[in-house]
């Protein structure tokens, strides 16, 4: 439920949706879905390279501080409207960790 709720939100953002315009999430969804509980509930089933993925992206569709700080945003107004208590917070905090981390990768990818 949360992932499919912040798809739809992020989609449509002003600022990143542009980034989801062409992606077929009926096959996406499935992947960061078990991305997510990996991360939140240690499920082992993931099996992908975000990573990867975003950098070979970002020469189609560059990707700076704000669009990162857009998607944290939503994420976490995602997370708060449909949760509180303490795995609300720590799915905001992981993801407080992954936004600069994923940015410092790809940028880091274009002096490559």
């Amino acid at each position: 439920m949360l992932v499919a709720r912040f798809y739809a939100r992020i989609t449509v953002d002003p600022l990143i949706g542009h980034f989801f315009a062409h992606l077929d999430l009926a096959a996406h969804l499935p992947r960061i879905e078990a991305f997510w509980r990996m991360v939140l509930l240690g499920d082992r089933s993931y099996a992908g390279d975000p990573m990867t993925a975003h950098i070979r992206l970002d020469p189609r569709h560059r990707m700076e501080q704000a669009h990162f700080d857009a998607w944290l945003r939503d994420w976490e107004d995602t997370v708060d409207e449909s949760f509180t208590g303490p795995n609300a917070e720590e799915a905001k905090a992981r993801a407080r960790t992954i936004a600069p981390v994923m940015l410092h990768m790809v940028v880091q990818a274009r002096g490559a």
